[in-house]
């Protein structure tokens, strides 16, 4: 294992043991919720549904057609919403205070 690898195992692993990782899970649901993101991916499921007709849609179908959209739309709010005007990661912490370096 590259020293790159070992480091973020080590953070993944003090972000576990500390609770911060569901911390930050939940903070990041929440802020999807409130930035529109699950609204956004629920009218998409609408309109395929109204496009493909309810009779033809199966749950697999719906997942196919939105986890790109998913994906991609929530990545780039989550970029935003971790990253300040600065660059800089304003809601992890540092990984040098997490592991007491």
């Amino acid at each position: 294992m590259n020293k790159d690898a070992q480091m973020r195992a080590a953070i993944n692993q003090k972000l576990i043991e500390t609770g911060e990782r569901e911390r930050l899970k939940e903070l990041l649901r929440a802020k999807l919720i409130e930035c529109g993101w699950k609204d956004q991916l629920k009218a998409h499921c609408k309109e395929v549904i109204k496009e493909k007709g309810l009779e033809h849609v199966t749950v697999d179908d719906l997942v196919a057609e939105i986890t790109p959209k998913g994906r991609e739309t929530g990545f780039t709010m989550l970029r935003r919403l971790v990253l300040n005007s600065q660059g800089q990661a304003v809601l992890l912490p540092q990984p040098s205070r997490l592991l007491r370096l």
